[in-house]
């Protein structure tokens, strides 16, 4: 894709809208919906790069209640011609067809490659890469089995998301603080996976989210890591102009 003078890609990941209450999760959406509202000025497309809900799954009739503001400001942004791309998070991977069918968005469920005036990227959410954290690559493969999704799709939308919103709550809790800390360039998954990606083929930049935290690392002469950091604590996001990226701050 090339990138017309004077506009932008914008990239941007993990909201978790739901979290910690509803009051607080208004606050964020609207900060939000008024940063997609300055980026059409000049945006030539837009990455939302996973967990835009801290829950999300898709009955056959009935999506979860709320985040009018900001699905209202997607289906803008696309209807105005404005392309959005949305990549599928650990928090919001049941997703079967809203997206594409109501705001006009394609989903990705994995890793994509994209080209901008040139520039090679590699964009995903980031969950379940790199080595280790085998528990959660388990839990991943159940929850992403059609039968789970299913089986999850019987019960009742009323105590189905209580149930989801619990064990995300009881998840966050026993991260605790954990992701707030940079864990060296051999600590970080992500970092090891894109080296490991490196040597199959040569990337400009590697753009994920899922860390909740900003890191911008050079991988070698040519490549770059961006993690997006998240817009609870530090409202990161990164910018394209058509030949630089950056890792900026709202």
């Amino acid at each position: 894709m090339h990138i017309p003078e004077g506009k932008k890609v914008y990239f941007l990941s993990d909201f978790h809208l739901g979290v910690p209450d509803h009051a607080s999760s208004i606050v964020r959406e609207r900060k939000i919906v008024a940063f997609l509202n300055r980026a059409s000025a000049d945006a030539a497309v837009i990455f939302v790069v996973g967990d835009l809900f801290d829950f999300w799954f898709e009955y056959r009739k009935v999506v979860p209640k709320g985040f009018v503001r900001i699905l209202g400001k997607l289906a803008e942004l696309t209807d105005s011609g404005i392309p959005v791309h949305f990549f599928i998070g650990n928090h919001d991977m049941w997703m079967t067809g809203y997206f594409e069918k109501e705001l006009n968005i394609p989903v990705y469920h994995g890793p994509k490659e994209f080209e901008f005036n040139g520039k090679s990227f590699l964009i995903g959410h980031g969950d379940g890469l790199g080595p280790g954290d085998y528990g959660y690559k388990t839990i991943k493969q159940i929850f992403r089995n059609p039968v789970s999704k299913f089986l999850f799709g019987l019960i009742p939308p009323f105590f189905g998301i209580s149930l989801a919103e619990y064990f995300s709550k009881s998840s966050r809790a026993s991260t605790g603080t954990g992701d707030e800390k940079f864990l060296g360039e051999e600590g970080e998954w992500l970092i090891v996976y894109c080296r490991e990606m490196l040597r199959q083929k040569e990337y400009d930049f590697f753009i994920f989210g899922h860390r909740h935290l900003p890191i911008d690392v050079k991988l070698n002469q040519q490549s770059r890591y961006i993690n997006l950091g998240d817009w609870i604590k530090y409202d990161s996001y990164a910018v394209l102009d058509g030949t630089d990226l950056q890792l900026k701050f709202n």
